[in-house]
């Protein structure tokens, strides 16, 4: 048996809004849900549950309905380095006081 960790209220409420916006982007690109299933090799439960922001939609599946409707740049956009704001502030207190000329380029 699995355990799942319960998810706080802002991580599901963030899943919920990316189903809405999977479903709106198929829907203005006018494809019915079994045809994005098709797209994806998935299920018409599977993009209903990925629509509806369940969590147990695994990262992988997510991935192929991004690719499916043409927005993989959004999806490898998630996790872009120069968009961490935490690891540049923390870049940015490693930074030296002073820089100062090596022996050797003197």
């Amino acid at each position: 048996m699995r355990h799942r960790k319960k998810l706080t209220p802002r991580a599901a409420r963030a899943l919920r809004n990316i189903g809405d916006g999977i479903r709106i982007a198929r829907r203005r690109q006018r494809a019915r849900q079994i045809d994005l299933a098709l797209r994806m090799g998935v299920s018409v439960a599977t993009v209903q549950s990925l629509e509806s922001g369940n969590p147990g939609v695994s990262l992988g599946t997510f991935a192929m309905a991004m690719l499916a409707l043409g927005m993989m740049p959004q999806f490898e956009a998630l996790t872009d380095p120069s968009d961490d704001a935490i690891g540049l502030a923390l870049d940015l207190d490693a930074l030296p006081e002073r820089v100062r000329r090596s022996k050797k380029d003197m």
